[in-house]
C-alpha cells in the first residue's frame, strides 16, 4: 500500500468529509485554557469560513478519521464498493493537527467523523481517543464535535459525551423505508436508540434546583442530526415530520438538511441530478417556523403543493398568502402567538412591538422602524394610521412580494 503524506492524507480526509452538514460550533458553555497550562477556548475567532445558527463566524477541521467503511450505503462517496482514493490518519496524527492549525489561529475546534473499520465499537473507541488526549494530555479547551457510530456500546457513547462538546448521529434519510432502501445495513432502531441515549444522558446532566452537588457535565451544546435530501422519494412533508419528531423526542439542538449530491460511479437508484438547492433552503426556513414561531407541520406543508414547500416564496409567506382570511393584525391589540405569523416579523421584532405598544399605540412608521422593513408586512397588519383595504385579498399580491430575478452586471 502507498504511503500517504500526511498533507495528502489532510486533503483526502477534509474533501470526504464536506458531506456532512451537522457541522456548527454553538450552543456550548464558555471555557478558556487561562491558568490551566493548556491551550484553546470556546470563546475567541479564528479564521472564519463558516457560520454558526447563533450567526457567529466560525471554523473547524473538519475531518474524517477514515474514509475506508465496512458499509456500501448507495448515496455515500465513501461506502465500501466506491473507486476513491482511501486514507485514514491515526489518533495522534489528528490531535497534532488540531493543535498545530489552532496555535496558528486556523480554527476554533475540531469537527470529527469517521468511516466504520473493523467494527462500530473500534471506530467509536478511536474518535473518543481523540478527544480524550485533546483534553486530558493537552488540555485542550477549544470546541470538540464527535459523530457518533450509532451501534457502538453504550459506555463508548457516555464517554464520548464527556470529552465532546456536541454529539452528533446522523439519521440518514428523512424514512425508514429509504434508508432500508439506499443503506440495507444500517438499522434505523439502532440510530434512534443512540439518539435516546444521548438524550438520557443530557437528562441526567442538568442539574436539579435543590441538588447542591452539580452532575458530571455531558456533551454541553447538545446532539444534533443530518437528514440527506431529494436521494429518495420523500417529499418536504415526511421530511419536517421526521424533523418535528426528531425535536421533541431526543431534545436535538439541530437537525440538518443536505441536498443530495450526485457522486462519482452511482447506483441507478439514485437520481441523476440533485435537488434545487432553494429546497434545502426553504427546508430550513420551515425547520426554524416549527422550532420558534408555532407552526405545526401540515400548516406549513399546505403553503405549497404536492406534499412539497413552495420554492418562488418563504413558507411564513406562503402559509399567508393561502390563509388571508386571517389578516390583517392589528399590531395593538393581536397577541403574540398571530403576530409570530405576520410574514416579515421576526421574533426580537415582535417583542419589541410588544413592549413599545404598552407605553403608545404603534402607527406604520413605529412598526417600519422595529422590523426595518416594511415591504411585506404591510399587506397583513393594522396600525393606528394604516389599513391594508383591498391590498390583502389582492390577486396580484403575490407577484407584488415575489423576487423577481434581475440581470447581474460586471460594472
Amino acid at each position: 500500500m502507498t504511503v500517504l503524506s500526511l498533507r495528502r492524507k489532510l486533503a483526502i480526509l477534509s474533501d470526504a468529509a464536506k458531506y456532512d452538514a451537522s457541522c456548527a460550533s454553538s450552543g456550548t458553555e464558555k471555557r478558556s485554557s487561562a491558568g490551566t497550562g493548556g491551550i484553546g477556548s470556546t470563546e475567541g475567532s479564528g479564521i472564519c469560513h463558516s457560520y454558526a445558527p447563533d450567526g457567529r463566524c466560525i471554523s473547524l477541521l473538519k475531518i474524517l478519521l477514515t474514509n475506508f467503511c465496512v458499509y456500501d450505503c448507495v448515496y455515500c462517496v465513501n461506502r465500501s464498493s466506491s473507486n476513491v482514493q482511501r486514507a485514514r490518519f491515526s489518533v495522534e496524527e489528528v490531535v497534532q493537527l488540531t493543535l498545530d492549525f489552532y496555535k496558528r489561529n486556523y480554527i476554533e475546534g475540531l469537527f470529527l467523523s469517521s468511516g466504520i473499520i473493523r467494527s462500530p465499537d473500534y471506530t467509536m473507541e478511536e474518535l473518543v481517543r481523540v478527544a480524550r488526549t485533546l483534553r486530558e494530555v493537552h488540555k485542550f479547551a477549544g470546541y470538540i464535535h464527535l459523530k457518533l457510530i450509532p451501534n457502538a456500546a453504550p459506555e463508548l457513547l457516555a464517554e464520548a459525551g464527556r470529552w465532546a462538546d456536541r454529539l452528533s448521529t446522523n439519521i440518514e434519510m428523512p424514512t425508514d423505508i429509504g434508508l432500508a432502501d439506499l443503506a440495507p445495513e444500517k438499522n434505523p432502531s439502532e440510530i434512534r436508540t443512540a439518539m435516546a441515549r444521548v438524550r438520557g444522558k443530557l437528562d441526567e446532566a442538568e442539574p436539579e434546583k435543590k441538588a447542591k452537588a452539580k452532575p458530571e457535565k455531558f456533551a454541553p451544546a447538545g446532539q444534533s442530526t443530518q437528514m440527506i435530501v431529494g436521494a429518495d422519494g420523500a417529499d418536504d412533508g415526511a421530511i419536517l415530520h421526521r424533523a418535528a419528531g426528531l425535536y421533541s423526542g431526543y431534545k436535538l439542538r439541530r437537525v440538518y438538511y443536505s441536498a443530495f449530491s450526485p457522486i462519482p460511479d452511482s447506483s441507478s437508484r439514485l437520481p441523476l441530478k440533485p435537488p434545487p438547492l432553494m429546497r434545502e433552503h426553504r427546508l430550513y426556513q420551515a425547520d426554524w417556523l416549527i422550532r420558534f414561531y408555532g407552526f405545526d407541520v401540515p400548516e406549513i406543508v399546505s403553503g405549497g403543493e404536492g406534499g412539497l414547500l413552495d420554492l418562488q416564496v418563504d413558507p411564513k409567506l406562503a402559509w399567508a398568502l393561502k390563509n388571508r382570511h386571517r389578516f390583517p393584525v392589528d399590531v395593538n391589540r393581536a397577541d403574540r402567538e398571530m403576530l409570530l405569523r405576520v410574514p416579515g416579523l421576526g421574533i426580537k421584532s415582535i417583542d419589541k412591538m410588544i413592549q413599545t405598544r404598552r407605553h403608545h399605540s404603534l402607527r406604520l412608521d413605529d412598526v417600519a422602524r422595529i422590523a426595518g422593513s416594511i415591504d411585506k408586512v404591510r399587506p397583513f397588519i393594522e396600525a393606528v394610521d394604516w389599513t391594508p383595504g383591498g391590498l390583502t385579498d389582492d390577486a396580484r399580491l403575490r407577484a407584488r412580494l415575489t423576487p423577481q430575478p434581475e440581470q447581474l452586471s460586471l460594472f
